[in-house]
């Protein structure tokens, strides 16, 4: 049952629109998988993704992928994958940083040792605790009447009763009256947030956020670049509005200084970011300990990516702020052959073998930049 191989590829998916982002627009999402098979040929696949290649954060799908391929794989191939805390545990001695490359490659080996069992991921991580999550979608059309009609039609589906937007391209005041507009438009019906992507300086998040509160905006994400943690910690003082850290909390050392320092009084946590799905659950340790507010956020991963992370957070106590992993919905083809479930306002845990989704070796082989390399 030990680990024979391991592959990685790139694949290219494209999206259903644009998705606009302050550093990035998506039309179509690069995202890394990983394959782990064992000596008796059954298969753990994983998925991490990352936005815009390298403009938004030090990843990129070429390092990952060269990473695993030249300095991880050795550190795997003949290992046990039940035993992936010591796998993991090696690789961080002889690895430093490439938290994205090596949480990829700790999905697909928890994904393998799930199989091997025949028990859903979430078992390996003391079960789960919920059925289904609930989950935002992005309004990033950029065109106000077209997100408020989003907006309720997706409403009226009852797929989405949390919106997010994107407000950290243009100039600030338009887009807080964008923001305003919808949320006058959808009322109680919905609650909406906001995501600045780091593109403000202090002065200027002092000129916004009062007016964000003021129009009942529920959540301000990354208003700062991620490295000021002092001038989150004012603003997480100065207003009542929660104020959410993402791009700077990018590691469990990242996050206790955050708690620490109240540099933020909730946190976005991600697989990639923080180094795999151990690390994620001891990034959540961290912050419910300090008292901050959890928030499931998203690189836009496809169905396999989002299994993998729903399972997950399946486990973990209720995330104050919900999450944001509607990254299925946004691409126009899946490479699993059965989809992750969205009804209700939520999204619900797939509950078969591993990861819970079966991966489409056609579709990979199709959407890969390099053909043959999963044969």
């Amino acid at each position: 049952m030990i680990i024979q191989s391991v592959h990685v590829a790139i694949l290219d998916l494209p999206t259903i629109r644009p998705h606009q982002l302050a550093m990035h627009t998506i039309t179509e999402q690069a995202v890394v998988v990983a394959r782990v098979r064992d000596e008796e040929g059954r298969e753990g696949w994983s998925e991490i993704a990352t936005i815009g290649g390298a403009s938004y954060g030090e990843s990129t799908p070429e390092a990952i992928k060269a990473n695993i391929d030249t300095y991880i794989t050795p550190h795997v191939i003949g290992q046990d994958p039940i035993r992936f805390g010591k796998i993991m545990y090696d690789i961080s001695i002889h690895v430093r940083g490439n938290l994205h490359a090596k949480a990829l490659v700790e999905s697909a080996i928890v994904d393998l040792a799930a199989r091997q069992q025949n028990i859903p991921a979430y078992q390996l991580f003391g079960g789960k605790i919920h059925d289904g999550l609930p989950v935002a979608w992005t309004l990033a059309s950029g065109d106000t009447g077209k997100d408020i009609e989003e907006a309720k039609e997706y409403l009226h589906q009852k797929r989405h009763n949390i919106f997010k937007l994107k407000i950290g391209k243009g100039d600030p005041m338009k887009n807080v009256e964008h923001v305003l507009e919808i949320q006058k438009a959808v009322g109680d019906q919905a609650r909406l947030t906001v995501d600045v992507n780091q593109a403000w300086d202090e002065d200027t998040a002092n000129q916004c956020i009062p007016i964000l509160q003021d129009g009942g905006i529920s959540m301000i994400e990354q208003p700062l670049p991620g490295w000021n943690h002092e001038g989150m910690a004012r603003l997480a003082d100065r207003y009542r509005v929660p104020i959410l850290t993402d791009e700077g909390a990018t590691s469990i050392q990242e996050i206790f200084h955050i708690a620490k320092h109240r540099a933020g009084n909730s946190i976005a946590l991600k697989v990639g970011k923080t180094g795999g799905l151990t690390a994620v659950k001891q990034a959540a340790g961290i912050a419910e300990a300090a008292g901050l507010g959890l928030y499931g956020g998203t690189m836009i991963e496809s169905d396999l990516g989002t299994a993998m992370t729903v399972q997950l957070y399946s486990t973990m106590p209720p995330m104050k702020f919900g999450t944001e992993l509607f990254g299925p919905l946004l691409f126009k083809d899946s490479i699993t052959t059965n989809r992750v479930e969205f009804r209700d306002f939520n999204v619900i845990v797939p509950d078969g073998p591993g990861f819970g989704v079966d991966v489409d070796h056609e579709k990979v082989e199709h959407y890969s930049r390099e053909k043959g390399v999963l044969a």
